[in-house]
């Protein structure tokens, strides 16, 4: 059996004519000479380029396996643990163990309460790049070293409308109609009257669409539970996203339960014990993990414990570059209850960047999992290395 003989770790800041969401709510650009920004209403630092952090494996055969964090703001410093305190304990390991690996690395920091933030981000990375050199050393998908794909093209809905004015977002809006689209996801959270009326707008637009809304835990109770209670009125909205701050579960599981529409939460979760919580409480309906931030193993744990509760498990995608879209894609596929799957415009065309054939289909028709073994995609190295910083122990 071959073992994991080399460990490479890669920063990546691509610039890009677009930003993430678009323009500022002031209507000014997000440019690189800004630096990071907060983007009102919204609390989160915000960049203006698409940064990432990339792993790469080598077996001592040769095969090569990548992973990706989400790590849209400082991917140095999640790179900086892979490098420092991952990559040692990897070096050796048997290529194909990727359960008995994940445990040894998740406990190298677990007493410290580590099992979240950068060091879950790191790992997250490495537990993707394990399974995507277990399956091309196998020479089978991802989907099937998880047990089997439920689905080959995978459903999908536009998330964001990033456009500055509600009729430029209701006609940005009837074009995805046009195209297929019958979900798309509004970022919102800038005072309810001001999100009813976008909503509104969008629905207009085409009566065949349906919206969801992000608040971007902007909202507090009262407040959320007013939104909510005017989305569900409004009978076209598939579920209500982040509305308070993420560490309320309390408040959550009030508001889901004065609610019919789904609260959806699970981009700021990390592992299986948080979303056990959440979902012991009710606190969710809709569960978003997100595998740049819990990679393939702990996923399919907190699949797992979603479907314990019969709550849907529909991933979270905004930044993340081709290798960690293509492993959701892999993990999505091997959910049963997987109602759709976040599909971002911006990000998917600069998604595909790092990878020698783009990445398939679209939020119409449906997003194809990729073929072949591993992940499926085959990452452009000579890119990597000329656009990338690589971080050394």
């Amino acid at each position: 059996m071959p073992h994991i003989r080399d460990v490479r770790v890669y920063v990546l800041k691509l610039p890009h004519d677009d930003a993430y969401l678009g323009r500022l709510d002031d209507g000014s650009e997000l440019t690189d000479d800004r630096g990071y920004v907060v983007r009102e209403p919204w609390r989160s630092l915000y960049s203006s380029r698409f940064e990432t952090m990339l792993v790469r494996l080598t077996a001592d055969d040769g095969t090569e396996g990548w992973g990706e964090a989400l790590a849209p703001v400082g991917p140095e410093v999640p790179g900086q643990i892979v490098a420092t305190l991952l990559r040692p304990a990897l070096l050796g390991m048997p290529v194909g163990a990727v359960r008995p690996a994940w445990h040894r690395l998740r406990d190298l920091m677990r007493e410290r309460g580590h099992l979240t933030g950068h060091q879950a981000d790191a790992l997250a990375a490495v537990d993707t790049a394990l399974w995507d050199l277990a399956g091309r050393r196998a020479g089978l998908p991802v989907a099937e070293l998880l047990g089997g794909a439920f689905r080959t093209t995978l459903p999908a809905y536009v998330s964001g409308l990033p456009r500055d004015t509600d009729p430029e977002r209701a006609e940005l809006a009837a074009e995805w109609a046009a195209k297929g689209v019958r979900l798309v996801k509004l970022h919102l959270g800038r005072g309810v009257e001001t999100d009813l009326a976008t909503v509104d707008a969008v629905l207009a637009a085409d009566e065949r669409l349906q919206v969801a809304v992000d608040a971007h835990w902007a909202y507090g109770l009262g407040e959320a539970a007013r939104l909510g209670r005017e989305l569900q009125r409004r009978g076209r909205v598939a579920f209500l996203e982040a509305p308070l701050v993420p560490e309320d579960v309390e408040g959550h599981r009030e508001l889901q339960s004065r609610l019919d529409l789904p609260v959806a939460v699970g981009e700021a979760l990390r592992n299986r014990y948080e979303f056990q919580h959440w979902i012991s409480r009710r606190a969710l309906s809709l569960a978003q993990p997100d595998i740049g931030r819990t990679g393939i193993t702990e996923a399919l744990a907190i699949a797992e414990v979603a479907a314990a509760h019969h709550i849907p498990l529909a991933p979270h995608h905004s930044v993340g570059l081709g290798v960690a879209t293509a492993a959701g894609l892999h993990l999505a596929a091997a959910v049963a209850d997987m109602p759709f799957f976040e599909y971002q415009p911006t990000t998917w065309h600069v998604a595909s960047r790092i990878l020698r054939e783009p990445l398939a289909g679209g939020p119409g028709k449906g997003i194809t999992l990729p073929k072949g073994p591993g992940l499926g995609v085959d990452v452009d190295d000579a890119f990597i290395i000329k656009h990338a910083e690589e971080i050394t122990a």
